[in-house]
């Protein structure tokens, strides 16, 4: 093999590499669905609890949020579809992933030493801090910045939430989840059509 068929198979190599390198950054494959659902999930439960606690004064109105425990199913049936439609997992995926993995493992034990110690009123502003982190890291990690303002809108609305009643901390929640999921849900669901 001379120096030129050496030099050209090396270029061909870095063109390839390059090509496929280019292909993943250019093929956006966040399409904002599972902020859009949880999203509105978290929205319409935070809304029906306000209404209850607010006009009718009904305590029983926390088991809206047993939602939150059955949609899981339908997360889990979009992802597996998903996954038989796409033929690379990329690196951003997996990380993203256990990124929310963590989050919701770290949520679900925060909220139950909550409830257990009996500081309810410590559990929506814990809420929005939590739900800073996953939101903040994703932004990160897809390099995309209206996550990232959402959830340091988060951090933000936790302050003034420690100041209301139990009922009105719902509202700070509510504004939480379009600022960091609802909004930049639709932002990513137009870049991923556009892209792709």
């Amino acid at each position: 093999m001379n120096q030129g068929e050496k030099l050209m198979t090396e270029t061909e190599s870095m063109q390839l590499i390059s090509s496929m390198i280019n292909k993943a950054k250019n093929r956006f494959s966040e399409t904002g669905m599972l902020y859009l659902f949880w999203g509105w999930l978290v929205l319409i439960c935070c809304l029906v609890q306000f209404t209850a606690l607010y006009f009718f004064q009904n305590q029983n109105a926390n088991y809206i949020w047993y939602l939150t425990w059955i949609a899981p199913i339908y997360q889990i049936i979009y992802l597996r579809r998903l996954k038989k439609k796409r033929t690379v997992k990329t690196y951003t995926e997996e990380i993203i992933g256990y990124v929310w993995f963590v989050f919701i493992i770290c949520i679900t034990l925060f909220v139950f030493t909550l409830i257990f110690l009996k500081a309810y009123l410590c559990i929506n502003p814990a809420v929005l801090i939590m739900y800073g982190m996953p939101t903040f890291l994703s932004g990160v990690i897809l390099k995309f910045k209206p996550l990232r303002v959402g959830a340091i809108c988060c951090w933000i609305l936790c302050i003034p939430a420690v100041t209301v009643a139990y009922e009105f901390q719902f509202l700070f929640i509510s504004l939480a989840v379009i600022l960091a999921w609802i909004i930049p849900g639709y932002l990513l669901k137009a870049k991923f059509k556009k892209e792709n």
